[in-house]
């Protein structure tokens, strides 16, 4: 019987092999872009806000299996939500990853990206999953500048 971790590398291998929301947006889409120089990873944001909510997003670029897998699982997050509720779950799922202090908001579900919980016991991995949602971040700050 498959265990908890078989499931959620399963779901990782997914993403990667099917990623969610691939591509660009056009202007007057905002971009955004993000890079980890110790592993060549490199990811693109395309996102699209209208009325505070988060109508389309794209994904693009190379990399690992768990930053791309985590940009498809991002996109597919945060697709459809409002930017408060966006910001709410880039905190929780950077809490998640060990790297924003404070007590993590509960109340924000994180679904399938708790797959990507077993990276934080490879610490060098951390960057690759948080990547995405970095970048997501300040999409989100120029969109609403």
């Amino acid at each position: 019987m498959p265990g908890l971790e078989d499931l959620y590398r399963e779901i990782i291998l997914d993403h990667y092999k099917n990623p969610r929301n691939r591509g660009v947006l056009p202007p007057p889409a905002v971009r955004a872009e993000g890079h980890n120089p110790l592993c060549g990873d490199e990811i693109e944001v395309y996102l699209q806000v209208e009325d505070g909510t988060v109508t389309d997003v794209r994904i693009s670029g190379q990399g690992c299996s768990i930053s791309q897998s985590s940009a498809s699982m991002m996109s597919a997050a945060v697709k459809g939500k409002n930017v408060e509720d966006v910001r709410a779950l880039v905190s929780r799922f950077k809490n998640m990853m060990s790297i924003e202090e404070g007590e993590p908001d509960t109340s924000v579900s994180l679904g399938d990206l708790e797959a990507l919980q077993g990276v934080v016991k490879f610490p060098v991995r951390i960057k690759c999953a948080v990547l995405a949602w970095n970048t997501l971040a300040e999409g989100l700050d120029i969109s609403l500048a």
